[in-house]
């Protein structure tokens, strides 16, 4: 099994090439100006994202040798099985009846924290448990955090952006199989996140996949396409195939949700932070620019009554010059004309 989803690298191909000019472009029109920003950005980042470490940190619980040592062998053995070298910071926490976990990364260091509630849900069945831990490490091995600041302009993009951010969950899906002992398993853990612990036992996967068929109306596709996650549906589904060895075939989706979707930015990014990255690039834009722009026009004003002024004065010269030719000829001249007597 392939543990990179098919579109994932050529969706990143784009993203990394359109990023690139708009950085390139971003830099050259500001003089570097840019960069400023950036550093401001930047700092606005730490302090936002050391929040999030240090509230992780000073609740959770971290997970070790001596705190919760049967967490802390799985985490070891799916990185070890995905071939992570680095083991990240690993945290247990109360999210209010979530369902779920999630990566993140400060200053080079990766940390992983666990939903006290699925864990919760999974203690009889800890190989499903390994599908959530395989799916983050997904995110940290393929280093999709490390990426994120150099796709930002490209991640707003309609459409690309999107899709790129769903081929990275199938991917991490991918990530999560390949953790589990048993791949039913894998399926397990996605049924715990659309039914709940207690009722994701009783459910009936296949009937579930079988939703998928629903997805390929006008609204379900438009939803998705503007989204940053695929349909559970779909997820479910792409695990069950490739457990069976073949890649899932996915219903089409809807044209008309895809041309409208073209028009709809990307806003799912950190809370929204997508939504505002373009809107501080063209700020940083426009600032230069406008100013630009109107030393332009006055320059062409100051250029055009230039212009103006020394096609006045040439025109002074040469009537000028024509009235000294006409003073050349002298009266006596004149006078001296043959007057027929």
């Amino acid at each position: 099994m392939q543990l990179v989803y098919r579109n994932e690298e050529r969706l990143f191909r784009w993203m990394l090439v359109w990023s690139v000019l708009v950085w390139a472009v971003l830099l050259f029109i500001t003089f570097g100006l840019a960069l400023v920003c950036l550093l401001f950005g930047f700092l606005f980042y730490c302090v936002a994202q050391s929040a999030l470490i240090s509230y992780i940190k000073g609740n959770g619980v971290r997970i070790t040798d001596e705190q919760f040592p049967d967490l802390k062998g799985q985490i070891s053995a799916c990185c070890r099985k995905l071939g992570l070298d680095e083991e990240p910071q690993a945290y247990l926490m109360r999210m209010g009846g979530m369902l779920n976990a999630f990566a993140t990364r400060f200053l080079g260091r990766h940390f992983l924290v666990l939903y006290s509630d699925v864990v919760d849900s999974l203690a009889d069945n800890p190989d499903a448990l390994n599908f959530y831990i395989g799916h983050e490490i997904g995110h940290i091995k393929r280093k999709h955090l490390s990426w994120s600041t150099i796709l930002m302009p490209a991640s707003a993009l309609p459409l690309i952006g999107p899709a790129y951010s769903r081929a990275r969950e199938y991917t991490c899906d991918r990530h999560g199989l390949a953790a589990c002992d048993n791949p039913q398993n894998a399926e397990h853990g996605l049924a715990v996140l659309a039914a709940g612990g207690k009722r994701a036992r009783m459910m009936n996967n296949q009937a579930y996949v079988d939703q998928a068929r629903h997805t390929e109306g006008f609204w379900m596709s438009f939803h998705e396409l503007i989204g940053d996650y695929p349909w559970l549906v779909k997820r479910m589904a792409a695990v069950r195939a490739l457990a069976a060895g073949h890649e899932v075939r996915q219903p089409p989706r809807s044209k008309l949700a895809a041309a409208l979707a073209v028009f709809v930015p990307r806003t799912g990014v950190v809370g929204g932070a997508a939504a505002i990255v373009p809107i501080f690039v063209i700020a940083v834009m426009a600032a230069v620019a406008i100013p630009a722009y109107k030393q332009y026009q006055q320059r062409a004003q100051e250029m055009a009554a230039l212009q103006s002024m020394m096609g006045g004065l040439e025109q002074r010269v040469d009537d000028a010059a024509r009235e000294a030719e006409a003073a050349a000829v002298s009266p006596g001249d004149r006078a001296s004309t043959p007057s027929g007597h």
